[in-house]
């Protein structure tokens, strides 16, 4: 969609909202629906290829308004979660139009769905020692809690942490390893941890690159010890977090970097990072639904409904920390039919693309260095040389404002991230980005010794 149709489809979004507001009398105030009625109204999966901007603005009417605002809000978030585990091709017990217990949900962020997901874990932690210990004061359960996290693991982890009140400890990594989590080290900690008369409870994955690759951040194939031995027997919740990178796991050749979230108790990444879908969008999914609904559930009078108890329906107050929500999962349904999976895939491809190209320029130059493995989009580099001249280089590009990159320490080297997000980045602009970096590297070189 161009910027002239754009403005066209934009003037016809306005009437048609105009066209509600002024008959919105002759709408019942309450649907006519029944629980359910939704998921047989569009198909159960996403298209391939594209749809017609005038077929999915008809179906706002034929399936939204019959149910608007709820049950339409809640019951197209459940589909749309569906649609998008089937994309990533997500297991089974995730999606919940199927036999198993789990199921999606839209988060706000990243870091609210970590949160989210702890202090789950920290609830069926402590239901299930109650129910061998029942005497046992909750109070002395909740103190020796432990998570862990890798050290490269992002703030937003640790401030979980802090809200959940619950220790967080850092599992340690080496840049021969990648930065990943090796498993004899994570089952180490435990050992000592469990030793000491802590509780470990939790895990929460992350790779540098910030895409989360369980076979390696999870000890279930670095390892002799199996995730039974680790996760299961030891009831530790597994979360895996790949905010930024889940997106490019709609590609089969990507998909891979997934293996071994049939270990994980929730999953979770941000569509609005690198799927074309507006902020704010984190989609979680979760193993057991109970798991979520046992550690949020209130019901006071004043929001019963007839068919809370019924199992037809999914009330997503209990899956979150705020009750109220908007209607997110509808710029989802709009995403995924106007751009279609492949077009979708095509997306993440052409920008793995430009990160490649910017990985060679960076490459032959013999001033600089690549930190780590370019898989995605993401570029991480540096200079050749000092801490202090690479500060000096990233504030000058970011001074400039022509581009703008944002850091990171590894190995304890002060490194710089070329992302590419943007839906219209080309080429051209990465040529043009490292034009301007060549050249503030070579003035920043001048002024300051290596």
């Amino acid at each position: 969609m161009d910027a002239t149709e754009f403005r066209r489809r934009g003037k016809e979004m306005v009437d048609l909202i105009a066209d509600y507001l002024e008959n919105i009398e002759q709408r019942p105030v309450y649907p006519n629906v029944e629980p359910g009625y939704l998921r047989s109204l569009i198909p159960q999966e996403a298209p391939e290829e594209p749809d017609t901007y005038e077929d999915v603005v008809k179906d706002i009417e034929r399936v939204i308004m019959p149910g608007a605002a709820s049950p339409a809000c809640t019951e197209l978030e459940t589909v749309m979660m569906d649609w998008l585990g089937k994309m990533l091709k997500l297991p089974e017990e995730f999606i919940a139009g199927t036999h198993g217990q789990g199921g999606g949900v839209i988060q706000g962020t990243a870091s609210e769905a970590t949160l989210v997901a702890l202090l789950a874990a920290r609830s069926r932690t402590v239901r299930i020692i109650l129910a061998n210990d029942p005497q046992r004061p909750e109070t002395d359960i909740t103190s020796k809690l432990v998570a862990y996290a890798s050290d490269q693991a992002h703030c937003s982890v640790e401030r979980a942490g802090m809200i959940g009140g619950v220790r967080m400890k850092k599992i340690p990594t080496k840049q021969s390893n990648k930065y990943a989590v090796h498993g004899e080290t994570f089952l180490k900690m435990i050992q000592e941890d469990k030793a000491a008369g802590l509780i470990p409870f939790y895990v929460r994955t992350e790779h540098t690159t910030f895409f989360e690759r369980t076979k390696h951040t999870h000890p279930i194939l670095r390892t002799e010890h199996t995730p039974s031995i680790l996760c299961n027997a030891e009831q530790i919740w597994m979360h895996i977090d790949a905010a930024y990178a889940g997106s490019s796991f709609i590609c089969p050749e990507f998909r891979p970097l997934l293996n071994g979230i049939e270990f994980a108790d929730s999953f979770n990444f941000n569509p609005h990072k690198w799927l074309l879908v507006n902020f704010d969008c984190s989609t979680m999914w979760v193993r057991d639904r109970s798991d979520l609904i046992g550690a949020f559930k209130m019901d006071p009078l004043y929001l019963k409904h007839d068919h809370q108890e019924s199992g037809l329906i999914t009330d997503y107050r209990h899956w979150q920390i705020p009750l109220g929500r908007r209607f997110r999962s509808l710029k989802m349904w709009f995403v995924f039919r106007m751009y279609g999976l492949k077009g979708l895939q095509d997306y993440i491809r052409k920008h793995v693309e430009l990160a490649k190209e910017f990985e060679t320029l960076v490459r032959a130059d013999p001033r600089f260095e690549i930190s780590a493995d370019v898989i995605l989009a993401l570029v991480c580099f540096r200079l050749k040389g000092s801490n202090e001249m690479n500060e000096v280089l990233l504030k000058r590009i970011n001074n400039g404002k022509k581009i703008h990159l944002v850091p990171c320490q590894l190995s304890g080297q002060f490194v710089l991230r070329f992302a590419i997000c943007a839906r219209t980045t080309e080429s051209r602009h990465v040529r043009e980005a490292w034009r301007i970096i060549s050249q503030l590297a070579e003035e920043v070189m001048q002024e300051l010794p290596h």
